[in-house]
């Protein structure tokens, strides 16, 4: 059953994921990082509303959530709403409410349709007791899903995020649960609250900004920043190939030289031969 038109939905075939698929193959990111800008522009250069924009984006978001199972990507982060997003008009505030609360009640189908699970990430008792329950519900629905793992950045910022671990620490070393010399990154990764998740192998930013702007800044220490003119509403299956496209192309050696990523690339290679 096709989305209600007036929300830009896409048709039951565009719904659609392929059968879920795992790929192996490390020219494809196995997490993927987006932050969604150029909604307002978009609709400003259309002489249109700020929210058209916002729902138009939302027609964006079905399409990269479809060519992310496509690709074989495991785990998709977008970035949704930041903590610093409630210092805009109150009714684009109030308007954006009232489409994440739709998006909850409406798209949840297809993504148990298609093996997707929900998580919503964030600071999120500022959203109030509706928007809450709704969040419970939708990631109790997709909780057994597993062919790709979908998270929403809401009320988020990489500081509160990376505070709110500390806090923990601190709580946890003061009742002695803990000793202050056991704590290290891994640890402090525990309790972040994207704790199960790899980091981010590739970060896509849309709408021409290069920064970060407070997402995940923790998580994104060794991720490859992809960035793009392009507003988010116009983002399409090619430009999402040509970010891939581009992927491919980095070589991530994570603090090692060319010379040792080549051999352990060699030394994988004849370890599987060998098997």
């Amino acid at each position: 059953m096709p989305f209600p038109s007036r929300y830009g939905f896409m048709s039951p075939v565009e719904n659609k994921i392929s059968p879920c698929v795992k790929n192996p193959d490390p020219a494809i990111p196995r997490h993927i990082a987006v932050i969604m800008d150029g909604n307002g522009r978009w609709a400003k250069s259309r002489g249109q509303s700020r929210i058209m924009g916002h729902r138009k984006g939302a027609e964006s978001v079905r399409r990269i959530i479809r060519l992310s199972g496509d690709r074989g990507v495991e785990y998709l982060t977008l970035f949704a709403f930041s903590s610093e997003n409630w210092q805009r008009p109150p009714r684009e505030v109030k308007l954006l409410m009232e489409l994440f609360i739709s998006v909850l009640e409406k798209d949840i189908d297809i993504l148990v349709e298609n093996g997707v699970r929900l998580r919503i990430v964030g600071d999120l008792k500022r959203f109030g007791n509706r928007i809450c329950k709704l969040i419970k519900k939708a990631e109790l629905r997709t909780a057994s899903n597993s062919c790709m793992q979908l998270t929403i950045a809401a009320n988020y910022g990489g500081r509160w995020d990376i505070t709110q671990a500390c806090q923990q620490l601190a709580a946890k070393s003061s009742s002695g649960e803990i000793n202050p010399d056991e704590i290290n990154e891994e640890l402090l990764s525990r309790h972040l609250v994207t704790d199960g998740m790899p980091d981010p192998d590739l970060f896509i930013r849309t709408g021409g900004e290069k920064r970060i702007s407070n997402f995940l800044i923790w998580q994104l220490a060794y991720t490859e920043l992809y960035f793009t003119d392009v507003l988010w509403p116009d983002f399409s299956k090619q430009n999402f190939a040509d970010a891939l496209q581009w992927f491919a192309k980095r070589e991530r050696r994570f603090g090692k030289t060319s010379e040792q990523i080549l051999s352990q690339a060699l030394d994988n290679r004849h370890s599987e031969v060998s098997k």
